[in-house]
């Protein structure tokens, strides 16, 4: 049984899962569940709970074992998981950056001074407001459909969402710009499918090892660990973002000053082959970027 959101989105990671699951020769079944993070959509994440809001009845149903597997995007889940579960796999990454979504398929140096732009990400906001200060950054939430109908009705003059959401519905012809992650760098697992179970459940780990892609899950330990060392969630904007390339890693991290609206960067690189390895070096990056 694979627990998911309902979301457009959601459902469709959840049928990638399945078919995988499928091509190996096991059968499976979804369960829709609606979590609090769906039903409240007129605040901010960060004044309501987080992204556990969007995780925390699918990972109940985990627990009592009213599921056996969960499906997300890994940028929507927090830094330290629950006690007794795990991410048994991380499918290879998609296309990790973010989009721009215009009115009249403007890039983001044609959008008019001061024009509304929408997103619910602090992360987004600090890195538009870090190239065009001169726009407002206005709240924005709810589903990828919901958030387009939105900019359509002219409430917007742009949207920034993830390029892999709009990717796999269907929907990139809708993108007016793609930000490289030198201008707008990711969040941690930006792109990437995780599927979560119980750590119990060595059955399952096994059924899904083929799914994992070593060397995605290796840049997004070295990701999720420097979040983890800057405490990092849905209350401060953060940003990180690795590569590997012939053996050698390279993690770029960001966060926002104290003194300054300005996000502060930090870059480390090390030879990564293995999982502790990328956690020793996205630990050396929090370490740097607390000090800076």
């Amino acid at each position: 049984m694979i627990a998911t959101r309902g979301s457009p989105l959601a459902l469709w990671q959840a049928h990638e899962i399945q078919r995988a699951l499928a091509a190996l020769g096991h059968e499976s079944r979804l369960r829709l569940i609606t979590t609090t993070g769906d039903r409240v959509l007129d605040r901010p994440l960060q004044k309501v709970g987080g992204k556990g809001l969007f995780l925390k009845e699918i990972e109940q149903a985990l627990l009592v074992g009213e599921a056996d597997l969960a499906v997300h995007s890994l940028k929507d889940m927090p830094m330290e998981l629950p006690l007794g579960l795990t991410i048994a796999a991380v499918l290879r990454r998609g296309d990790p950056r973010d989009a721009l979504v215009a009115q009249d398929g403007r890039g983001l140096a044609a959008i008019p001074s001061g024009a509304r732009i929408g997103t619910s990400s602090l992360r987004r906001a600090m890195m538009i407001h870090r190239m065009r200060p001169d726009l407002q950054i206005a709240f924005l939430r709810g589903n990828v459909e919901g958030r387009l109908a939105k900019l359509d009705q002219g409430e917007f003059a742009g949207i920034v969402l993830a390029g892999a959401g709009l990717q796999r519905l269907g929907l990139a012809h809708r993108i007016t710009e793609m930000f490289e992650p030198h201008r707008m760098l990711p969040a941690p697992g930006q792109g990437a499918i995780a599927v979560e179970t119980r750590g119990d459940r060595s059955d399952l780990r096994k059924i899904l090892a083929p799914l994992n892609d070593e060397g995605t899950t290796l840049c997004v330990t070295a990701e999720r660990t420097v979040g983890l060392c800057m405490d990092a969630g849905c209350s401060q904007p953060f940003a990180a973002f690795a590569t590997l390339s012939d053996g050698i890693m390279r993690l770029e991290a960001a966060h926002r000053s104290d003194d300054t609206c300005e996000p502060v960067f930090a870059v480390a690189s090390a030879p990564v082959g293995r999982a502790d390895e990328a956690t020793c070096l996205g630990e050396e990056l929090g370490r740097r970027l607390r000090r800076i």
